[in-house]
């Protein structure tokens, strides 16, 4: 399921996440008995709590109603849909993430930071990984998100067009791996079979219904001999182990990439000022 953010009121999205003029209700619901007022913020929270427990697919102002103890009508004084609710909701959480990283023992581990933070939240919301990255949101924690990664990017010396690819490449990396995760734990939910009995069941018929299976694809069959992971920990299943690795060897291939290029270009900063210093004239 693929969700795309910005589908709502254009106007009122934005102000919304952004809190600017005119993104408050007229005025204030406040329930009768112990039920607690309605607003922006819990309506958020609640449509989060629906996300977090029962994936994107069960969100809907109804359900997000149900959670307040209010009926779905009572909502879109507050937001006017479905669609600026993701938005609110995916920026909203976007908040968790943090913002300082000690840059003091280099950029690498700071980065690596930032991706293993990346990484747990993602898991923490997985429907964050269905809405999708084509539009993206434009609110305040999404660019905090961002100037926090160009913060520790910038400490390479990189330039601006080089850091624009390679925060993509990135982002990339982890959502990737993540959603691999996020949805090898959903097909196990959806369907009631585990990674192991799926793998189980097909993988075993390979060598009865293609006994030629190694001399067809000689490279696979050396590349799962040789390259064979160790002894795996039963208690986390195949697909998440092999996303997880995935995403470490990712990310370290990133990360030697620009340390390569940083070192790059402080050769060529080092020639060009010899070079320079050599082409003064005598005397």
């Amino acid at each position: 399921m693929v969700v795309f953010a910005g589908q709502g009121d254009a106007r009122r999205s934005m102000a919304l996440l952004w809190r600017t003029e005119g993104s408050a209700p007229p005025r204030a619901q406040r329930a009768s008995g112990p039920r607690p007022a309605l607003s922006v913020e819990a309506i958020i929270e609640a449509g989060v709590a629906v996300a977090d427990a029962d994936g994107m697919a069960a969100l809907s102002m109804r359900a997000v109603g149900e959670r307040l103890g209010r009926t779905a009508m009572a909502l879109y004084t507050y937001v006017p849909g479905k669609s600026e609710l993701v938005d609110l909701m995916y920026d909203h959480v976007l908040a968790e993430l943090p913002t300082e990283y000690d840059l003091a023992p280099g950029w690498r581990s700071a980065v690596t930071s930032w991706a293993e933070d990346l990484w747990d939240f993602s898991l923490r919301h997985p429907w964050v990984l269905q809405v999708s990255q084509a539009r993206p949101v434009l609110g305040p924690h999404e660019y905090r998100s961002l100037e926090t990664l160009l913060r520790l990017l910038y400490a390479t010396e990189l330039d601006s067009a080089a850091l624009r690819r390679i925060v993509g490449t990135l982002f990339h990396c982890v959502r990737g791996a993540a959603q691999t995760v996020a949805e090898s734990r959903l097909a196990a939910a959806s369907t009631g079979v585990s990674d192991e009995e799926w793998w189980r069941a097909r993988s075993g018929m390979l060598t009865e219904m293609v006994p030629n299976f190694a001399e067809r694809f000689p490279l696979l069959v050396r590349l799962e001999t040789e390259g064979a992971a160790p002894e795996p920990d039963a208690s986390v299943p195949y697909l998440e182990r092999e996303a997880r690795a995935t995403f470490e060897a990712g990310l370290s291939v990133i990360l030697d990439g620009i340390e390569a290029a940083v070192a790059r270009d402080r050769r060529a900063a080092a020639d060009a000022r010899s070079g320079a210093t050599s082409a003064r004239p005598l005397g």
